[in-house]
C-alpha cells in the first residue's frame, strides 16, 4: 500500500481509520466495524463521522485473526478479546499481552500471569491442560540402591523437553542440569528462559536468552524472545535493539515487524510504525 506525506501527517494525529485497518490487516472494513459492534474495538469518533482507531485495536483484531486460525468459535473471540479490552486498558498496554487457544479455551499471558479473559479465572504457572493421562509430577527415580548412569547434557535437555507438557517444574530443573554440564548449550537457554519467563522471573530469562543469542547469533527465535522479555520488563529501546537482532537473522520474521510496530507506536514513532506494519501485511497476507 502507497502512502503519501499527507495520509501519514494525519493519522499521526488521529490514529488509523477504518479502510487503513482493514487494509493493514488484510480484512475488510465491514469486519472492522463489526468487532466495534461487538464490544472488542473502542475507537475514537462514531460510526457516521468515521472511527479512528489506536494501536491496541490493531492487536485485538490481528488476536482474532490468529483464534481463528486455530479453530476458536467467532462467538468466543469476540466474548474473550471484548472482556481482555475491559480487563487491560485502562491499566497497561495490550501489546504485552499474547492470547492463545489451549484445550479449547482461550488463554491471555501478561508479564507471567495467566488468565482466561471470559471469566477472569487466573491460572496457576505451568497449570496443566485437561488431558487424558494423568501427569507425572517430577522425574521418576530408580530404586535407591541402584546405580544410575550419568546423563549427558543432551540427554538431560532431551528430558525437559519431554516433561515440558506435563510438568514444567521438572522441566526447568532437567534444563539447569543440562546447563551445568554444558553451558553452551543454547536451546536449553533458550528453553529454560521461556519456562522461566511464564513462571515471572522476567529477568532470568533475560539473562537465559541473552546467551542463546549470544552463543546463536543468526538464531532468530532467541533475539525475538529477548525482545519480548525486555518489552515485558518496560525497555522498549532494549526490546526494538533485539528484535531488529531478530530480523538480521530472519527478514522475514512477522511477529517482530508486528511487535516493533506497537514499540514505535508507544514512543510516538507513527511513520515507523506503519512501515513496520505494512511489511508485516505483505508477508502474512496470503498465510
Amino acid at each position: 500500500m502507497a502512502l503519501n506525506r499527507s495520509t501519514e501527517i494525519s493519522r499521526l494525529d488521529s490514529g488509523y481509520s477504518t479502510r487503513e485497518v482493514a487494509r493493514l490487516l488484510a480484512t475488510t472494513p465491514r469486519r472492522v466495524r463489526s468487532f466495534v459492534a461487538a464490544g472488542v474495538l473502542a475507537p475514537r469518533g462514531s460510526a457516521r463521522r468515521g472511527y479512528r482507531f489506536g494501536f491496541q485495536d490493531l492487536v485485538l483484531l490481528r488476536t482474532a485473526r490468529e483464534l481463528e486460525g486455530r479453530s476458536v468459535p467467532a462467538r468466543r473471540i469476540r466474548r474473550a478479546l471484548a472482556s481482555l479490552r475491559r480487563q487491560i486498558a485502562p491499566q497497561g498496554s495490550l501489546s504485552a499481552v499474547k492470547v492463545t487457544a489451549e484445550g479449547g479455551r482461550v488463554v491471555a499471558r501478561c508479564r507471567g500471569e495467566a488468565w482466561q479473559p471470559e471469566s477472569g479465572q487466573r491460572l496457576l504457572p505451568f497449570e496443566p491442560l485437561p488431558a487424558k493421562t494423568t501427569a507425572v509430577r517430577g522425574t521418576v527415580l530408580s530404586h535407591p540402591g541402584a546405580a544410575r548412569p550419568e546423563r549427558s547434557a543432551r540427554q538431560w535437555f532431551d528430558q525437559g523437553r519431554d516433561l515440558e507438557a506435563r510438568d514444567g517444574v521438572a522441566a526447568i530443573n532437567a534444563y539447569r542440569e543440562a546447563l551445568s554440564r554444558d553451558p553452551r548449550l543454547a536451546e536449553a537457554h533458550l528453553n529454560l528462559g521461556r519456562l522461566l519467563h511464564e513462571q515471572r522471573d522476567l529477568e532470568a530469562a533475560e539473562r537465559h536468552y541473552r546467551e542463546a543469542t549470544r552463543l546463536r547469533p543468526a538464531d532468530a527465535t532467541a533475539a525475538f524472545n529477548l525482545g519480548v522479555a525486555l518489552q515485558d520488563l518496560g525497555r522498549p529501546r532494549a526490546a526494538i535493539e533485539a528484535y531488529q537482532l531478530a530480523l538480521a537473522a530472519d527478514p522475514a520474521y512477522a511477529d517482530a515487524y508486528f511487535n516493533l510496530a506497537g514499540l514505535y507506536d508507544e514512543l510516538g514513532q507513527r511513520a515507523v510504525a506503519i512501515q513496520n506494519l505494512k511489511t508485516y501485511k505483505a508477508l502474512t497476507e496470503g498465510g
